[in-house]
């Protein structure tokens, strides 16, 4: 798994070694169009996005002047003073997330065994908005210089360290780094801790890039959508897209073995029951995109058939040829039409490496609540692209009970993810 850092052992707890099923018994969100699970997911099923002007710097002079930014976060109010100074946006925006995640468990970490619980996230470039501060302190006051290398490490290790922490979890702690599908390989690390001996990891991921030095880095990969329009920005698998938005935030969730949450009564969303990752072939040599694979290997490991999937929910990257390239890797599992399909980020853009974990989130909720978010503002599928997109409102269901998760990462990374109902 690309890029991992910071990764110690466990001694082991409930479940035997290699046995432990893994189970989501907490949520907490950061998202462009809601602070808090229940009001991003209230905002989500009535169709609301978040994406407006950027407001955190002055984007005027850029090609690409919207984003996702979440409404309403002062620092403030969620986190000690003393920690103001020694963390950046995103992963301020990832302690709240893993707050509401561990109150909404009802877990009481302190009650726990020494190394029983840890924290395994996901980053893709969150430490931009550092290394942009330590350049503005180079240039206007004459500050230390810090090496980009620095300011990620810096970043990645804060933002999984900062968690455990606060919350005293002294088990496993790592950070995965693949770009958009570091979401869900978080999770899927997470869940090898509970196989390891581990009771409980806290895990997903919450990003944030929304500075000059990660526009400048979106910019030259040429995927911003530099459409002013915050309702036409970003339509994946629409006709006229073009690119997409950038957003912050993100989902932290807590991942628990499923003996222990039953020995204590948990309430438990679901069950991550199959997951799998995968390469792209290296450019140019005209070999198939992984994502098809890494969809039937986590269904195979799910020991799902693709008929039982209820919804899937897309990583839609808003680029025509990627759009179409997980199309054809839907369909060719699925059949034309054969699965409901749906994109909740076109109300909050993409979010790096916290863009699948919220998926997941919307995933265990669209389980709970048996209905399937809508995608937002696509009005017309491009040529050759036969999805059965849930579009305009959310689609009841009478049960939901199996959803695929996918996720793709700048480099040819691929991630998925199978949750079941519990």
């Amino acid at each position: 798994m690309s890029g991992e850092v910071l990764e110690h052992t466990a001694v082991p707890a409930r479940s035997a070694r290699g046995t432990a099923k893994a189970v989501f018994t907490g949520i907490g969100v950061t998202a462009p169009n809601g602070l808090g699970t229940r009001a991003w997911w209230d905002a989500t099923l009535r169709g609301e996005h978040g994406i407006g002007p950027v407001s955190r710097f002055d984007a005027s002079g850029y090609p690409a002047t919207l984003a996702g930014e979440v409404p309403g976060f002062d620092a403030t109010e969620h986190i000690p003073s003393r920690l103001l100074t020694q963390t950046d946006h995103a992963t301020r925006l990832a302690l709240v997330a893993a707050q509401e995640a561990l109150d909404d468990s009802g877990l009481d970490t302190g009650a726990l065994p020494d190394y029983a619980a840890g924290v395994v996230t996901a980053s893709s470039a969150g430490g931009f908005e550092f290394g942009q501060r330590e350049l503005e302190a180079l240039w206007s006051k004459g500050g230390q210089y810090v090496s980009a290398y620095q300011s990620f490490a810096w970043f990645y290790a804060v933002n999984s360290g900062q968690i455990a922490i606060r919350h005293k979890l002294r088990g496993p702690s790592g950070v995965l780094v693949s770009e958009g599908a570091g979401g869900l390989d978080a999770v899927a690390q997470a869940r090898r801790q509970l196989r390891r001996g581990s009771s409980v990891i806290v895990t997903g991921g919450v990003d944030g890039t929304v500075c000059p030095w990660g526009w400048t880095a979106h910019l030259s990969g040429r995927r911003l959508s530099t459409s002013g329009d915050p309702a036409r920005a970003f339509v994946p698998f629409d006709a006229g897209a073009r690119g997409h938005v950038v957003g912050e935030g993100g989902a932290i969730l807590v991942l628990e073995d499923a003996i222990c949450a039953q020995e204590r009564g948990a309430r438990v969303y679901g069950q991550l029951s199959g997951y799998a990752s995968t390469f792209d072939p290296r450019p140019g040599t005209g070999g198939e995109p992984g994502l098809r694979r890494a969809i039937m290997l986590a269904l195979a490991e799910a020991g799902v058939e693709p008929g039982a999937v209820d919804v899937v929910l897309a990583d839609a990257a808003g680029v025509p040829g990627l759009d179409r390239a997980e199309a054809d890797a839907i369909t060719a599992v699925f059949g034309p039409g054969g699965v409901p399909v749906t994109a909740p980020k076109t109300m909050t853009g993409r979010l790096g490496a916290g863009g699948a974990s919220l998926d997941l989130a919307a995933a265990l909720l669209a389980i709970r609540d048996s209905v399937l978010p809508p995608t937002v503002h696509v009005d017309r599928l491009a040529d050759g692209i036969d999805l059965d997109l849930v579009t305009g409102a959310p689609r009841e269901r009478r049960e939901v009970r199996t959803a695929l998760v996918l996720a793709r990462g700048v480099g040819g990374f691929n991630a998925a993810a199978v949750v079941e109902a519990p």
